[in-house]
């Protein structure tokens, strides 16, 4: 199959922006061997914690063909999330995330509607699939590919212009598309606010993150209740944390606006771990509904509430 031609190429990538996605690109098929071998060491040293669904998609993480037969080109779109501001309220607080409409709904329906002008575009028939965050799917790597940006020294991916306070996508598509270059940019320099600003120090070494330490992991990802030193680490975050993005010098005011979709619910911002605890199954799935604590339940909510109630006792 022809590479399409780069007009195409840029039809899509103006359709992308025009969809509201601060940057998008075109990174083709081929093997990711240091970024599967960074996964591997992770999950050997236990560094992933939980995170069991690391292990059981290795496979397709290494090779997208079994998520897509065919797939010739990965598709990397980022999109402008709230930016983190920094927060000292010892009675709870939410990650700027949470606080908004859930980042999958949005960004996979806006793939969604990305995939359907392809195939009005394209010459021959398109088969692709949408994937947001939950797929086993090397995201970053493939948004470092496709050259929309480049990892951090917090490991998360920083655009230019947007920082880190995004959310990523992708499209698998069988097209054979022309492929961008990766960015010529170290985005960190010497730089190391993130890791000193990091309360339990999950980052371990630039660029490496042990999950095991991590307040976004321990607040959002873990299953069963905290042991002591866990609930002492994690106050005041309710659900998870912003620290190492609120120190990154990229993501100060100025970057780019937040996507529409991402309006903050102001009622979630008030939200205290005294409120939190006084839930009800009803009530909190009222003000939840359509966010990203609903993953989360009211039973998690509350452990983490637990935790910053009990710091802020021990206190005072």
């Amino acid at each position: 199959m022809e590479r399409l031609q780069a007009p195409l190429r840029e039809s899509i990538r103006q359709k992308a922006l025009e969809l509201g996605f601060c940057a998008a690109g075109f990174a083709a098929l081929r093997p990711q061997p240091l970024a599967m071998e960074r996964l591997r060491s992770m999950v050997a040293e236990g560094r992933h914690g939980d995170m069991h669904y690391l292990e059981t998609g290795m496979v397709e993480r290494a090779d997208p063909t079994l998520l897509l037969p065919g797939v010739r080109t990965v598709l990397s779109v980022a999109i402008a999330g709230p930016t983190p501001s920094a927060q000292s309220d010892d009675s709870g607080i939410f990650s700027a995330h949470a606080t908004v409409p859930d980042y999958h709904r949005v960004v996979k329906g806006l793939l969604l509607e990305l995939l359907d002008f392809i195939r009005s575009v394209a010459e021959s028939p398109v088969v692709g699939i949408a994937c947001v965050d939950g797929a086993p799917v090397l995201e970053k790597p493939w948004a470092e590919a496709a050259g929309i940006g480049r990892s951090g020294k917090n490991t998360l991916l920083i655009v230019p212009g947007a920082g880190s306070a995004i959310f990523l996508g992708e499209l698998l598509l069988d097209l054979d598309i022309e492929p961008d270059e990766p960015m010529d940019w170290e985005p960190c320099g010497t730089c190391a606010a993130c890791l000193d600003a990091c309360p339990t120090g999950a980052l371990v070494a630039p660029g490496k993150l042990d999950a095991r330490r991590c307040i976004s992991y321990l607040t959002i990802e873990l299953k069963r209740e905290f042991t002591k030193e866990e609930a002492d680490s994690t106050a005041p975050w309710l659900f998870g944390c912003d620290r190492c993005m609120e120190a990154c010098p990229h993501n100060q005011p100025g970057n780019t606006e937040p996507h529409p979709a991402f309006v903050p619910s102001p009622s979630m911002e008030e939200f205290t771990a005294e409120k939190v605890l006084a839930l009800t199954g009803s009530t909190f799935r009222k003000i939840f509904a359509g966010t990203t604590v609903m993953r989360l339940g009211l039973k998690r909510l509350k452990r983490n509430a637990r935790a910053v109630k009990r710091e802020r006792t021990a206190g005072t």
